[in-house]
């Protein structure tokens, strides 16, 4: 949603695209219409300009279907031009962070292929508005990080939700005990798995 406009807002679906409306929901316009990729993992709109939006794409939530993505996309014109801005092996993009104050510095909750072991995995971080990335959680090649939340009064304190997952064609590894919650008091330098208090051993997407 646009800060300064709530009937301004952007829609992802998990294969039919991204749609835009300008007056609440009466009518949509198709965007993303020319990239590689129609399933769309998260889109977001930055709280400091309403013009730039990110965009992650690949199904969030993959169970026995699913389709995958080639990385994240940024818009500076309000989705009216798409740049392709890497990571294309997240595959499965569960959620996209911009820091309320800075527009360079974003998070990706990377998934992870889903029919095998990868590296691009775990919390993805730029300074530079997606010039270069750093990879600042990683647990290993069969957990992802799915979702993330930021603090609305603090960005630095973040939360990081990893599942391990795979897909075979005779089952469905759906958790693990690589699973878990992590937190960042420091803006991702450092992220810390928590446990107090939680349950343990083998844990699902939470």
């Amino acid at each position: 949603v646009a800060k300064d406009d709530a009937s301004l807002y952007w829609i992802g679906t998990a294969g039919g695209g991204l749609l835009k409306t300008t007056n609440n929901g009466i009518d949509y316009e198709f965007q993303f219409q020319t990239e590689s990729t129609s399933a769309i993992g998260d889109v977001q709109v930055s709280p400091s300009d309403s013009d730039l939006l990110w965009v992650g794409t690949g199904e969030a939530n993959p169970r026995n279907s699913v389709s995958w993505g080639d990385g994240v996309y940024r818009s500076e014109d309000g989705g009216g031009s798409w740049t392709h801005m890497g990571l294309e092996a997240t595959r499965h993009v569960g959620r996209i962070l911009i820091h309320p104050e800075d527009p360079n510095v974003v998070y990706v909750a990377g998934g992870g292929g889903l029919w095998g072991a990868n590296e691009e995995r775990g919390v993805f971080r730029t300074e530079d508005g997606g010039d270069t990335w750093e990879k600042v959680l990683y647990i290993s090649p069969l957990t992802g990080v799915v979702d993330m939340a930021m603090d609305p009064r603090d960005p630095n304190l973040l939360y990081a939700k990893a599942f391990q997952r795979e897909r075979r064609t005779w089952s469905f590894l759906g958790g693990g005990p690589e699973s878990g919650i992590s937190r960042s008091t420091d803006g991702g330098d450092t992220l810390v798995r928590l446990a107090n208090g939680l349950p343990e051993g083998v844990a699902g997407k939470m």
